[in-house]
């Protein structure tokens, strides 16, 4: 399992560590696809779950979009459906998507993360 190096978040719920299938937010463990906001985290149905990820237009600035554990680029519909919306997604693999999420969060911007497991 790796592990996220601890810093400030204000309250607000960082990824903690990610290994095959899981991610730990906030200390608790999480299966499968996931949505990670300041406020917390819920379950997401991948990458044909568009309306998860367009419910976050107006809340995020960035959204770190974690394709597994390679680098890939997301269905054009769906990016083009994000872009429309307003949310500016930023697809790479999901290690790199949390920890992005960790340093924009720590900022204390406006940011989510959708996140396919390894």
């Amino acid at each position: 399992m790796a592990v996220m190096t601890p810093t400030e978040f204000l309250g607000a719920v960082p990824v903690d560590g990610y290994g095959p299938g899981f991610f730990r937010v906030g200390g608790t463990v999480h299966r499968g696809a996931i949505i990670v906001t300041p406020e917390g985290v819920r379950p997401w149905g991948g990458l044909g779950d568009a309306a998860a990820l367009l419910a976050l237009a107006g809340s995020v600035d960035v959204l770190f979009l974690g394709m597994g554990a390679e680098i890939a680029f997301p269905p054009r519909a769906l990016t083009q459906a994000l872009e429309a919306a307003g949310v500016m997604a930023e697809p790479m693999n999901s290690p790199s998507a949390a920890r992005s999420y960790n340093v924009t969060l720590a900022e204390g911007r406006r940011v989510a993360c959708a996140l396919i497991p390894l």
